[in-house]
């Protein structure tokens, strides 16, 4: 990426949920929950708790291909339903995987007629070269980023190849292996992510209505973290000032402040800028992230799960629920892929507390 759009945070947003019956995800959907949609060339995989051994369940998957790279890439987060194991990072993974345009029509023959990838409506890209949204495509769009089509489009694509769907599923029980058949894997209900940019948030209205909200907190929690005031370039002056907060930590008010404008993000995008501590962080965080673990370069921070996305991770049938402050994901800064490559490569997932879980309930 160019070092500007490096700088671009952008916000991922809940936008509905996704209705397996109406829309077919696909490796280019971002989404909460849901069965994790692998690439062609990929090989699925499992994961397993490293505490208990349990498999995990798939949380959110990003279809993140980086500026100035051939190939497709998706990030895929995965933790352990468990109670005991709720909140800590060794319950938590995260695998990122790759594949070029060639790899995929090659394991993919039959989707060159009806592209099921492209079927869902309210997904983007996460790079700075995704259509501008507040202008509408050169294919009559809606201004929703490139790679979408309107519900009729999608209509008219199943009609044109009925039997684009028998040969996914079909594809998707060769894939299912003995064991996973044996052992349930807890499934979390699907919703789609929107995207939007964070500076795109500072309008006169939502910055009033901001002011207004940190108001209430510095109020509540006896605590003054400075005002929010509107930059040129849509950004947030940083005026913090260090009284102690009710609860302690001056970091958790900072992080409080940051979130204000858009409390309901359930998601952060920011490849290769800083992280939103929820907490202090531990002194040797450099050393704990810095290794890629397939090439051995560095890693650099990429994206972060925010609490507000605690209350969707839900099964209808059960209790299951995941508890975090905040989840935060580095990747090797090189994107390192051996060519040819089946496996995905892990990277580094670290797991933040939530300091005052009231706050977000």
């Amino acid at each position: 990426m160019a070092s500007h759009a490096q700088e671009q945070i952008l916000i991922g947003l809940c936008d509905g949920e996704l209705d397996s019956k109406r829309y077919q995800s696909s490796y280019l959907t971002n989404k909460v929950g849901g069965q994790p949609d692998w690439f062609p060339v990929i090989s699925r995989q499992s994961p397993r708790c490293r505490r208990c051994a349990a498999l995990l369940t798939h949380v959110v998957q990003v279809y993140c291909p980086l500026d100035s790279s051939p190939y497709h890439r998706n990030l895929h987060l995965f933790a352990c339903p468990g109670t005991d194991c709720s909140g800590r990072s060794e319950s938590w993974t995260v695998l990122r995987s790759q594949g070029l345009e060639s790899e995929m029509a090659a394991a993919q023959p039959a989707s060159r007629d009806a592209p099921p990838q492209e079927a869902a409506l309210l997904t983007t890209d996460w790079c700075d070269t995704a259509d501008d949204w507040g202008m509408e495509g050169e294919d009559g769009d809606d201004g929703w980023g490139g790679g979408l089509k309107k519900e009729s489009q999608v209509q008219e694509e199943v009609k044109e190849n009925p039997t684009g769907n028998t040969t996914d599923i079909s594809s998707r029980l060769q894939d299912l292996s003995l064991e996973e058949s044996q052992e349930e894997i807890p499934v979390f209900s699907p919703f789609f992510i929107s995207v939007v940019e964070e500076s795109d948030l500072f309008g006169e209205d939502d910055l009033k209505h901001a002011q207004e909200l940190l108001r209430e907190y510095e109020k509540r929690e006896g605590v003054a973290v400075g005002e929010l005031q509107g930059s040129g370039d849509g950004g947030g002056e940083e005026k913090y000032e260090k009284t102690r907060a009710r609860h302690g930590d001056a970091i958790f008010s900072r992080f409080m402040k940051k979130i204000s404008l858009c409390p309901q993000q359930i998601l952060r995008y920011c490849h290769g800028g800083k992280p939103l501590f929820i907490s202090e962080p531990p002194s040797n965080m450099a050393q704990l992230f810095s290794a890629c673990s397939s090439c051995g370069g560095p890693r650099t921070f990429e994206l972060q799960l925010m609490p507000a996305l605690v209350s969707l991770l839900q099964r209808k049938d059960s209790n299951v629920e995941v508890e975090f402050g905040t989840v935060l994901v580095y990747t090797c800064a090189n994107s390192c892929w051996a060519a040819g490559s089946h496996s995905a490569v892990e990277e580094f997932c670290f797991v933040q507390a939530d300091p005052d879980q009231q706050l977000f309930k």
